[in-house]
């Protein structure tokens, strides 16, 4: 009997301590957001190279387009923003393959890849971002929750990143920690090119 007690004061210990323990992940997540101006130096580094860029969102849901017209001015390097939530629209606006998207699924570095050289041939942006991943809370498709491929496309060149997240991360700020990868990732492929 008393070791029944133990266990169940063990487990209730261990369950306030993984509720703690997002709690705290998330409320970093959120402190993260009201510090971040990565989109004003984008903005900055776009106007001082006379660039125009265009995003496709998948997993970010228009939160990076938002974040870049959050910016004044962003008038002056925007040229289109699309979500594209569905496989449908990947193939449709981006001319994602079917195939890539039977074989790999959305959620792949090969669709990150063929959403970027979709989106350059439509825009014909001089830079693109893309977002296709997992911001949870659930996953349908076997990948892991907090998985994301970003991809970069400039001077003719596509980069594509994988991040994977922690999965007790909220679906709001998994979204911005996928949106503030892809504006550093903007950064970084612009200011070493």
């Amino acid at each position: 009997m008393e070791e029944n007690v133990k266990n169940v004061d063990k487990n209730i210990f261990l369950n306030k301590f993984r509720v703690m323990k997002k709690f705290l992940l998330n409320l970093k997540a959120s402190l993260k957001k009201k510090n971040s101006n990565l989109e004003h130096e984008l903005g900055k580094i776009l106007l001082r190279n006379a660039l125009k860029i265009s995003t496709a969102e998948s997993c970010t849901g228009g939160l990076l387009s938002s974040r870049l017209t959050d910016v004044a001015g962003s008038s002056a390097y925007i040229r289109a923003n699309f979500v594209t939530y569905s496989n449908e629209s990947k193939h449709k606006i981006l001319n994602v393959s079917e195939e890539t998207l039977k074989k790999y699924g959305a959620v792949s570095e090969q669709c990150a890849q063929e959403m970027a050289q979709g989106l350059l041939k439509l825009t014909k942006s001089d830079i693109v971002l893309c977002t296709t991943g997992i911001a949870g809370p659930s996953s349908d498709g076997g990948k892991p929750v907090g998985l994301v491929y970003i991809s970069c496309g400039y001077k003719d060149n596509i980069i594509v990143k994988e991040f994977k997240f922690n999965s007790d991360y909220n679906r709001k700020n998994m979204k911005f920690l996928f949106s503030e990868e892809a504006l550093k990732l903007a950064i970084e492929v612009i200011t070493t090119s």
